[in-house]
């Protein structure tokens, strides 16, 4: 924290003796503010965002009331920073079909932008953005496709309460490749949008499928809350012990289950990272003009299991993941 403070102070005071005015006002599109993972994505911008107020600027965030309409209500965040006069601008491209003609609109207007979480360097390149920070997410449903296949699994199922939303439709087919490279093969099950979040309707598809399909043994879930009530729908399958669960994301609770070995794993794309470095390559360049090389920064998939969760619980205590 001293470095942290001395490094600020050592900031400031340069801009200031060299006559620099510093004063980046950054808008950051997020996921809902009760959303789990979507916390620490922002608390990753928000810690980022402490060297650009120290500078005069300040980060804002915005994120959507649910997720029932969620490119349109995205596409209307993107006009609103623009609208406010936002000096760059950091957004996931959820729903290319409903979001990119906001984002050109972004670089039309001479905003800095960042792509995150969610669209990869393809959107990035295609939008015209500085660069993409976050998880590869077809690579993060192939590791956990390939995990559980590893692990003896031949039928799997991923369980996909967002349909049509582009990340989610990657980890999906992701999956299907994982399990498929491992020697065995998967389904996708769709689900309402309005399913996203809702333990019970969650937990009542997950026990329903399996009952229906007594092959399968491995279920991959999207998100954290997702895997919290898939966890509860194979539990009243009957399957606790038989159908092995892995998902995206993660939080105490599933933490807990795999230390326990409840759950098999879960894919980590270390959404701290993707609110702090995004950030801080935007407020890099308005300031100093500076560029960052390398384009993609991958900050996943990466996997927990047993044998590395134990250093994850220190880390969600830390509140950085």
């Amino acid at each position: 924290m001293k470095l942290f403070k001395t490094l600020v102070s050592a900031t400031v005071l340069t801009a200031f003796s060299t006559g620099m005015t510093l004063a980046a006002d950054i808008f950051v599109i997020g996921g809902k503010p009760d959303d789990p993972f979507w916390s620490i994505v922002k608390r990753g911008a928000e810690d980022a965002g402490k060297v650009v107020e120290a500078q005069g600027g300040k980060v804002t965030w915005l994120g959507p009331q649910n997720y029932d309409n969620l490119g349109v209500d995205a596409a209307e965040l993107i006009r609103q920073a623009i609208d406010q006069k936002a000096d760059a601008i950091v957004g996931p491209d959820w729903v290319p079909e409903a979001m990119d003609p906001a984002f050109k609109a972004v670089v039309d207007a001479g905003i800095p932008l960042v792509i995150y979480n969610a669209g990869g360097l393809q959107a990035a390149d295609r939008l015209g953005a500085m660069n993409y920070v976050g998880s590869d997410d077809y690579k993060g449903g192939v590791a956990g496709g390939e995990y559980l296949a590893k692990a003896g699994n031949k039928k799997g199922v991923c369980i996909n309460t967002l349909p049509g939303a582009a990340n989610i439709e990657a980890y999906c087919g992701g999956f299907k490749e994982g399990m498929k490279n491992g020697g065995g093969e998967a389904d996708v099950l769709p689900l309402p949008a309005t399913s996203f979040g809702s333990a019970t309707a969650v937990a009542q598809a997950v026990k329903a499928y399996l009952l229906q399909h007594q092959d399968v043994t491995a279920v991959f879930t999207i998100g954290n809350v997702d895997a919290n009530s898939a966890m509860n729908g194979l539990t009243q399958a009957g399957k606790a012990g038989q159908v092995q669960l892995c998902g995206i994301n993660f939080d105490e609770t599933i933490l807990n289950n795999i230390r326990d070995g409840k759950q098999a794993c879960a894919i980590d794309q270390q959404g701290y990272w993707q609110g702090y470095l995004a950030v801080s390559i935007l407020n890099g360049k308005i300031n100093y003009g500076l560029t960052v090389p390398t384009r993609e920064i991958l900050t996943g998939p990466g996997i927990i299991d047993k044998n590395t969760v134990e250093l994850t619980i220190a880390g969600v205590k830390a509140g950085a993941r």
